[in-house]
């Protein structure tokens, strides 16, 4: 009861998952598609209007193009003159100081009575005339203002700004306005910057309401379209008046749609829209793909790269950063082929095109583009295992979206002057930025647990550390590992399998027998064997440990999981039947403790194990043969294979008879091939 009941909460658990990884995309997607785009027709200068003949279902003012508005409001502004107050307390204030001051410090500093009053006469000038401070006064010339508003006892004035000073100009003025008599050195003694303050103060308010009354009365339109009036008909060029009346007609939709109710139903169409293209995509992995629906990684992957994909077509569309041609699309089928396989990958990349596509102003074109160039995309790299052929997809991408994108223009432009050059920079952009595939395969590797074609190439090679040390600690073992290898390869390639896969798991699948190499007898010699020594119970432990020592040693060494579970499925849960049967010949009417004699499994549950663990046996197996003929060879293969699936090693395990009997035979020619006679040479008499 209890196990039943963790395995419904383990299902559970499970769907739940699924469907917030389902759920959480199509949220986010929803969420960033934009929503203020009321008026649903494209159109762009001097191109044919694709639509049926336009009228107008209402009245509509003809707006000015934005560039003559600006033009015109910047020719409006030139002449307006901002408001600025004059308090005179700050004249009164700052004379009274001086007075202060003079009676208390500056006689002593001063020549004569002289001094003061014209110190006193010229700073009543100068606040008089105004003092505006250094900010404004710049602020005020970078904008090409010649004069401004002063507001005195609620009575403005237009004044000059040659006639006002700043502190700058009203300090030069105080020591040289009468030089001949008054000594500009004794006058700098006097700190008269002190007594100079800005006593006309800028109104932001009052000048922004003069400025939204002078714009209350400019004209924004230059004509009005009737309810009725024909605007347009299919097939006619849209010149820059008919430009200007159907981004009128967009304003006015866009003013006119703003409603709530308007709002919602653009989100429910928009989700709609995303749950059914992401609901038939979930169909297609539950009917064709059940396994990748299963696992959590590679669900996590494909929709992730939906989210990316969609969320950023969405965000450059609805800020009009970049063109979306410049997006490199086609990277995302190349990523889920290198991981999955084409048909999963080309149905992702379908859905996504089609959900980015209702965000753009010519969504045909678009899908078009994409669908040509993902097909390419998929088709020319059937299998990553080089640099160079991400460099040749990319040229073969790039070809595609030239091509395609050529063609169509030639058919709906009919004219090599109005094609769209840009276009061209950008589908070339993205093909070239495809090239960052390659480096992300490495993440994505990281990220979701996936071991890629180049990974699996790398680890491949015979000397990396580990398997270098193979070589060195024991040798025989590494020598069975690469005719395993070769075997292994042949014949999951002959069945359809991944043979870079099956080829690198068998390379490692015996790393435990570094740990005690004696033990086994592809590394004995001089006829030392040290199991003489030993019980059948300890020997088989001994051998049985080398599957839990390379398992450790594979941990150790990162190697990914899908090699280390070659390592404990090429044995699956069988037993050493070498010291097994010893063991029962001893012990007759006896049966042993089964956990003595058994390997800790699990059997294999890919072809590519169930391949490895029959190459391994029948590789073993052929050491010891006495005479290697057809027929031999034949029936040892025959009868090692058939005995495996006698046993049940592959019930858990995709592989069909067919299969079996296609893998027999390939074992059947390769051994013939590595242990046909030799011919003898003769000697020289």
């Amino acid at each position: 009861m209890t196990q039943n009941s963790e395995k419904k909460n383990s299902i559970w658990k499970a769907f739940m998952y699924r469907l917030l990884i389902i759920l959480c995309s199509i949220g986010l997607i929803v969420y960033f598609m934009p929503r203020d785009v009321k008026f649903n027709y494209q159109f762009d200068l001097d191109k044919p209007w694709k639509y049926g003949q336009l009228i107008a279902t209402f009245d509509f003012p003809i707006y000015k193009p934005d560039h003559v508005i600006k033009q015109e409001q910047d020719s409006i502004l030139a002449l307006f003159q901002p408001y600025y107050n004059l308090d005179k307390e700050v004249g009164k204030n700052e004379l009274q100081q001086f007075r202060k001051d003079y009676q208390e410090s500056l006689r002593e500093l001063l020549p004569s009575q002289d001094y003061y009053t014209y110190l006193q006469r010229t700073l009543t000038e100068i606040y008089n005339a105004g003092i505006i401070s250094n900010e404004n006064l710049s602020s005020l010339q970078e904008d090409s203002i010649s004069a401004i508003m002063v507001i005195d006892n609620k009575v403005a004035n237009t004044k000059s700004l040659s006639k006002i000073y700043s502190i700058r100009d009203a300090y030069i003025h105080l020591l040289n306005a009468d030089s001949a008599r008054y000594n500009p050195d004794i006058l700098r003694r006097c700190s008269l910057n002190e007594y100079l303050t800005p006593n006309i103060i800028y109104d932001e308010e009052v000048t922004k309401t003069a400025k939204e009354q002078l714009f209350d009365s400019y004209s924004w339109a230059t004509g009005l379209v009737q309810s009725g009036e024909k605007i347009v008909e299919r097939g006619e060029i849209i010149d820059s008046n008919k430009y200007n009346i159907l981004e009128s007609l967009r304003k006015e939709s866009n003013n006119r749609s703003e409603s709530k109710r308007e709002k919602m139903l653009m989100l429910i169409g928009q989700l709609l829209f995303t749950t059914i293209f992401i609901g038939l995509f979930v169909l297609y992995l539950v009917i064709y793909r059940k396994p990748y629906f299963r696992e959590r990684n590679s669900l996590l992957m494909m929709f992730s790269q939906i989210v990316i994909f969609s969320v950023v077509t969405e965000l450059l569309v609805a800020n009009n950063l970049l063109s979306v041609y410049m997006l490199p699309y086609v990277m995302m089928p190349i990523i889920i082929r290198t991981f999955l396989d084409s048909r999963t990958a080309f149905t992702c990349f379908a859905v996504t095109i089609l959900i980015c596509s209702i965000s753009l102003r010519y969504p045909h074109e678009f899908i078009l583009l994409q669908f040509a160039a993902g097909l390419i995309g998929i088709y020319s790299l059937k299998e990553l295992t080089q640099r160079s052929q991400i460099f040749r997809t990319v040229l073969f991408v790039i070809i595609a979206y030239l091509l395609v994108f050529f063609a169509f223009e030639l058919f709906s432009e009919h004219d090599f002057a109005k094609m769209n050059q840009s276009n061209y920079i950008y589908l070339t952009v993205s093909g070239v930025l495809v090239l960052f595939a390659y480096p992300l395969l490495f993440v994505f590797e990281k990220a979701f647990g996936y071991t890629s074609n180049v990974t699996l190439i790398e680890l491949s090679n015979t000397n990396t550390p580990l398997l270098r040390q193979l070589s060195e600690q024991a040798p025989g073992t590494f020598q069975h590992s690469m005719q395993v290898a070769n075997l292994v390869f042949e014949a999951a390639t002959s069945i359809g399998a991944n043979g870079q896969l099956a080829r690198t798991g068998a390379l490692y699948h015996d790393i435990g027998k570094m740990e005690n190499p004696a033990f086994f007898t592809e590394n004995q010699s001089g006829g030392i064997n040290p199991h003489q020594s030993l019980s059948y119970e300890q020997s088989a432990k001994v051998v049985i440990n080398h599957v839990i020592d390379g398992l450790r040693l594979a941990e150790k060494s990162n190697l990914p999981t899908v090699i280390k579970q070659f390592i404990t499925t090429h044995h699956g849960a069988g037993t050493t039947k070498y010291f097994y049967i010893s063991w029962k010949n001893e012990h007759p009417g006896e049966e042993p403790d089964a956990s003595w004699f058994s390997y800790p499994g699990p059997n294999p549950f890919t072809r590519e194990q169930a391949i490895l663990m029959m190459a391994d046996a029948v590789e073993a197996a052929s050491r010891s043969m006495k005479e290697y003929t057809e027929d031999t060879i034949n029936q040892l293969v025959d009868k090692i294979v058939d005995s495996q699936v006698e046993e049940g090693y592959f019930t858990n395990c995709p592989i069909t008879f067919q299969n079996i009997y296609t893998i027999k035979q390939v074992f059947k020619a390769k051994l013939r091939s590595m242990y046909h006679p030799r011919i003898s040479y003769p000697e020289l008499k």
